[in-house]
């Protein structure tokens, strides 16, 4: 089992940046594929990124591409998105999820873990 822990999340300016990261302790981190989701009020949960256990694979949704980046540092047991360009309709509770099943998967029902999320609000 492993468990995950979100920071970084916080309240900026429209074209901003943030940077979230999300530790994880237990299993070994590097055995699983991770991803970035992110939950608007009163939406639907989506992906917003995908990495794979190395970090050698990545996959974006349409509307961060170019703005969002992906990343992991195994050795640190982190993860990282950094998201620039901030824009409005970027608000939301993002969350990081852990599964050790599939490469870099985007489907939020193949996640077996789940950090708690932690709230970006992006002001016009």
């Amino acid at each position: 089992q492993v468990q995950l822990v979100e920071s970084g999340g916080g309240l900026v300016q429209a074209g901003g940046s943030l940077r979230l990261s999300c530790t994880a302790s237990g299993r070994t981190f590097s055995s699983y594929g991770m991803g970035w989701f992110r939950q608007p009020p009163g939406k639907e949960r989506e992906c917003v990124a995908a990495i794979s256990w190395s970090g050698g694979s990545t996959n974006y949704a349409d509307s961060v591409k170019g703005r969002f980046a992906i990343s992991r540092d195994n050795a640190k047991n982190t993860m990282y998105l950094e998201m620039n360009s901030l824009k409005p309709e970027d608000t939301a509770v993002y969350y990081c999820a852990a599964q050790a099943k599939y490469g870099v998967v985007m489907n939020p029902s193949r996640y077996d873990y789940w950090g708690q999320g932690t709230q970006v609000t992006v002001s016009s």
